[in-house]
């Protein structure tokens, strides 16, 4: 079992003194990261490494919203590395020193990442513990989110490296924090299978102080298609006004919406977001009075 870590999924290309970060969708983002690739250039040999690009302040692992904060500035910001310092986490080795090790072992591969210690600053190795009962990975889990990641991945150690779907290779282990009760304002038409039913739903919360409605998130997984189909007759017949695909809507049902983290973002009138929000169920037992207020949701800020 590794960690399940919060950030931005990254390969590290080194050969020589020249570096490359790339993403999950191939990006280049050497520039966006540029502290991470000038301490990329002390690792000992030539490597290709997979990882997570995390914000960190020391041992502590910031918000994912502080790491979003980098991305699109630009190389010249002097400051920039004090003001969200960032570590770059191993968990895998994919090439090294013209050697390629997609087709060893999973133990063998992280054998030959750990002969890279010492490690230069802004690096560091994935957890890894094992386990061999569903006590030990409950208790790995807890340990995991107190240390601020998502939860784990849980990988056979005999696996190849196999880019893309893994199937039972590695499996990701996640909870949702907690979950509110919000009430729809606003539904929108979706994409795909579903680009004729109103299937993306705006959601808020309620400021303690005015009454008023605020928004926090906005979350289109979770639901059937029959639910969705029921939504979208019940939306279209409720709606206030329109524009273009977006139907701003009466509010008056509430869903109950599961979330991993919350932050303060000034994307939503409530002055928070929800990290991958997504529906629970909807709450007919429940009226728009009863929803959650923000102050409720503020309780899960982790300053």
């Amino acid at each position: 079992m590794e960690d399940k870590y919060d950030g931005i999924r990254c390969q590290v290309h080194k050969v020589g003194e020249r570096v490359a970060l790339y993403s999950r969708d191939l990006k280049d983002i050497t520039d966006t990261f540029f502290d991470i690739a000038d301490a990329a250039r002390k690792l000992g040999g030539d490597v290709i490494l997979d990882g997570e690009i995390l914000a960190m302040r020391g041992e502590q692992v910031l918000p994912f919203a502080e790491l979003q904060k980098r991305l699109g500035r630009r190389e010249g910001d002097l400051f920039l590395g004090e003001e969200i310092p960032v570590h770059f986490i191993a968990f895998d080795l994919l090439w090294r020193d013209g050697k390629s090790f997609l087709d060893e072992p999973l133990f063998a591969r992280r054998q030959t990442l750990e002969s890279l210690t010492p490690l230069p600053d802004a690096f560091g190795l994935a957890r890894i513990m094992q386990a061999s009962s569903a006590e030990e990975i409950e208790a790995a889990f807890s340990v995991a989110r107190a240390r601020d990641n998502e939860g784990l991945m849980i990988k056979d150690p005999n696996s190849v490296y196999s880019p893309g779907r893994r199937g039972l290779a590695w499996l990701k282990l996640k909870k949702a924090l907690a979950t509110l009760d919000c009430v729809v304002v606003g539904a929108e038409y979706g994409h795909g299978k579903r680009k004729n039913v109103l299937s993306d739903y705006t959601f808020a919360v309620r400021d303690d102080a005015s009454g008023e409605l605020k928004t926090i998130g906005k979350a289109y997984s979770g639901l059937t298609d029959a639910e969705i189909a029921g939504l979208t007759r019940h939306f279209l017949s409720k709606t206030i006004r329109q524009r273009g695909r977006y139907h701003e809507v009466e509010p008056d049902t509430v869903l109950e919406i599961a979330f991993d983290s919350m932050h303060r973002s000034d994307r939503h009138t409530s002055g928070l977001a929800m990290r991958f929000p997504r529906i629970a169920r909807v709450r007919a037992d429940k009226s728009p009075t009863e929803i959650d207020t923000v102050a409720a949701a503020r309780k899960w800020v982790k300053e």
